[in-house]
């Protein structure tokens, strides 16, 4: 039996795009149901996505920094937000990292493995804590928030190839290439620690970039999706 949610927001302890018409607000914490959604189907997808999550409440998760020839990178406009982050997604079961970045990058950037190269990733997993009232707690998921392995690109390909509607649920409607060093102050406050460790950690495969941030960022352009707000 189908049941129609319209705009109603369900609150999951999952961080994964799901296809099943559901548009994810706040980083896939929170899913925007519209139309017509099988409760067994989100009950099902729940619960495959919570296995993921390991014995001390992280689910897996990998970020991504694409940088340009300049040293500049991607910085996406959250779809219908006045927020900018980096791509990122949950890892699925049966995938690695590796894997999963491609999977990710696709989807949210709609760049293939042909349009970049690997610079970089962290050595070990950055963890961040998700507030609690972000998080339903119904007393059986350790859910506590994720565990990142962050990868640095270069884009090889052009910046024409950027695709923001790859996927039929788009997470970004607008972005630009900025300063390595990208403003904290438009980051969600919870994952600010997380982007200075990566952004540390990875700064030493873009020779000629500083160590220390810059005091502006760089907008060389902004791509809107025709149709969105921005």
């Amino acid at each position: 039996m189908a049941v129609c949610l319209p705009d109603q927001i369900i609150k999951v302890p999952i961080l994964q795009r799901t296809k099943l018409g559901m548009l994810i607000d706040c980083d896939e914490i929170a899913f925007n149901i519209r139309g017509s959604v099988k409760k067994s189907t989100i009950s099902n997808y729940v619960k495959r996505v919570t296995k993921m999550i390991d014995r001390d409440g992280y689910r897996p998760n990998v970020g991504i920094i694409l940088s340009n020839a300049k040293n500049q990178v991607f910085w996406g406009k959250r779809i219908r937000q006045h927020a900018w982050q980096f791509p990122q997604g949950g890892i699925q079961h049966g995938e690695t990292p590796e894997e999963a970045m491609y999977r990710e990058l696709h989807e949210e950037v709609g760049l293939q493995s042909c349009h970049v190269q690997i610079l970089g990733r962290t050595r070990e997993w950055i963890r961040y804590e998700v507030p609690q009232h972000w998080v339903r707690r119904d007393g059986r998921s350790s859910y506590k928030g994720q565990k990142q392995i962050w990868f640095l690109l270069r884009l090889v390909g052009r910046d024409c190839d950027v695709c923001l509607r790859a996927s039929g649920q788009p997470e970004f409607d607008a972005w630009r290439w900025n300063n390595y060093w990208v403003e904290m102050e438009s980051v969600i406050e919870f994952k600010r620690d997380v982007y200075r460790s990566a952004l540390n950690e990875l700064v030493r495969y873009l020779p000629g970039t500083h160590h220390h941030p810059e005091p502006e960022g760089a907008k060389a352009h902004t791509l809107v999706v025709p149709g969105e707000s921005t």
